[in-house]
């Protein structure tokens, strides 16, 4: 169940931005596989399955150099190789998360704007938006520079509120990693974290999350007004 401060019902409408890995997306496979092949091509150890789970979502220049040695050159051969691998069809390799459409066909429904903030570089996210069956509905999508080496959730946020022209307090933020309530409590927006992700709970809360979802449903309930009885 859903719980904290979210937008009211007043009648403006409201900008809800969605983070993609772990939040519309289980996106395991095809990165795991990719970063074991970037590995692997290079000649490096793959590191355990457990630190792995904790880069999907930060850049990857973040997370490579503390497995490389903080070798430049093999930092760029292993997230040249990883590219590769996952843009010629590892990107495919993913599952939408059980009830996910059903929200966002909800939101889309009731007239929020809605729009897709990741630190995916831009066009492995774009190309993912555009093959998911809701898809559609995201009028935007904000993604990572090639070269990244930081989250950057809260400039793309500030930058869709601007591209929307919608003010912070009717804006809401979601995601499964610090980095998303991090970027929402940047720019004054609800943040909302949620609890089927690559972040654990108490990792949202220590991160000042407004709300905390445990189904997809759990986000309808709380973005949009209950229905007026007669």
């Amino acid at each position: 169940m859903a719980h904290g401060v979210v937008p009211d019902a007043a009648p403006h409408r409201q900008l809800v931005l969605f983070d993609l890995d772990g939040t519309l997306i289980d996106s395991e496979p095809g990165i795991m596989e990719s970063i074991h092949h970037a590995f692997t091509a290079i000649g490096a150890a793959v590191p355990p399955y457990d630190v792995l789970r904790t880069w999907i979502g930060p850049p990857f220049y973040q997370s490579f150099p503390t497995a490389l040695d903080h070798d430049a050159d093999r930092v760029e051969a292993a997230i040249g190789k990883y590219r590769e691998h996952y843009e010629a069809g590892a990107w495919q390799r993913h599952a939408i998360y059980p009830g996910i459409d059903a929200a966002i066909a909800a939101l889309d429904a009731a007239g929020c704007a809605l729009a897709v903030v990741t630190t995916k570089i831009f066009r492995q996210a774009r190309r993912i938006v555009d093959h998911l069956p809701f898809g559609a509905a995201f009028a935007r999508v904000y993604g990572a520079e090639l070269k990244t080496s930081h989250s950057a959730k809260a400039q793309m946020i500030a930058q869709a509120m601007a591209d929307f022209g919608i003010a912070p307090e009717r804006t809401a933020m979601i995601g499964d990693r610090h980095f998303d309530i991090d970027g929402a409590r940047a720019n004054g927006v609800h943040a909302i974290g949620v609890g089927w992700g690559f972040g654990s709970i108490e990792e949202l809360r220590t991160a000042g999350a407004d709300a905390i979802v445990h189904a997809p449903i759990d986000l309808i309930e709380l973005l949009l007004p209950a229905p007026r009885v007669a």
